[in-house]
């Protein structure tokens, strides 16, 4: 609109507010994606929390996700008004979308109270199967959302995986590492990776460092991803000596 005459100031106001009010299903599509429907799996339509609006230039809340390593161009979601908020607190909320279509949403709270997330999660839903690209020959299963938005991964969000989970992930055709929160509970994730048949991996990170959200924050994408793709193992012997060895520094 510059060549009309149209003020620069009153350009970047319209291309804001037009951004503001894309969809989510809009700016996913930007994405380059997996965008066939996964083995006739499919899940109900679910709305977002009321007031929900895309997150766009909110210091507060684009710091918390930048220091999560959140990419930039996921649809993240916030209550700006605070009366209209969950008990007033703030909070950043992730849609949950399948085959372009939202079908449940998390929602971190970014004080200190509790709880700190409220979920709405159908079952056998993956966190992530529309973050899969089409050219991609591996997928890496972690257990968090946070893990699975900084590394593109997918999220079982529970330290099992269920049968339906294990054959919507089976659908994407795909080769599978499994890559566990490091304590006691994500050793539940190792056994059940193992009675699948998929690869395991578990990278000899510091003992600060319990989850992949935490490496990326710590060492970045790609140093992760190197580390997980090092320590990849398929060999049931070898799982379980790097399990043990894990088990006696809990």
């Amino acid at each position: 609109m510059g060549w009309l005459g149209v003020p620069d100031a009153e350009i970047d106001a319209l291309n804001l507010e037009s951004l503001r009010y894309r969809s989510v299903h809009g700016i996913l599509d930007d994405r380059q994606r997996t965008f066939n429907v996964l083995a006739g799996i499919e899940f109900e339509e679910r709305e977002l929390p009321p007031f929900s609006e895309l997150l766009i230039d909110t210091y507060e809340y684009q710091e918390y996700l930048r220091s999560r390593k959140v990419p930039d161009d996921y649809p993240v979601m916030v209550q700006l008004h605070e009366e209209r908020s969950w008990k007033n607190r703030p909070s950043v909320i992730i849609p949950f979308t399948h085959n372009d279509r939202i079908v449940g949403h998390t929602q971190r709270f970014l004080d200190d109270r509790g709880p700190k997330y409220i979920t709405d999660s159908q079952p056998g839903y993956v966190f992530g199967t529309d973050l899969q690209h089409n050219n991609w020959t591996h997928a890496i299963v972690v257990e968090g959302i946070f893990d699975a938005l900084c590394i593109g991964g997918l999220a079982v969000m529970h330290s099992t995986i269920s049968d339906e989970q294990a054959r919507l992930i089976r659908s994407l055709g795909k080769e599978i590492t499994v890559v566990p929160d490091q304590d006691s509970a994500g050793m539940e994730l190792v056994d059940r990776a193992v009675e699948l048949g998929w690869a395991v991996s578990m990278p000899p990170w510091p003992s600060d460092i319990k989850d992949v959200n935490d490496s990326v924050v710590r060492y970045g994408r790609l140093a992760t991803l190197l580390t997980i793709f090092e320590n990849r193992h398929t060999s049931k012997i070898k799982i379980e000596m790097r399990k043990r060895n894990l088990l006696k520094q809990f």
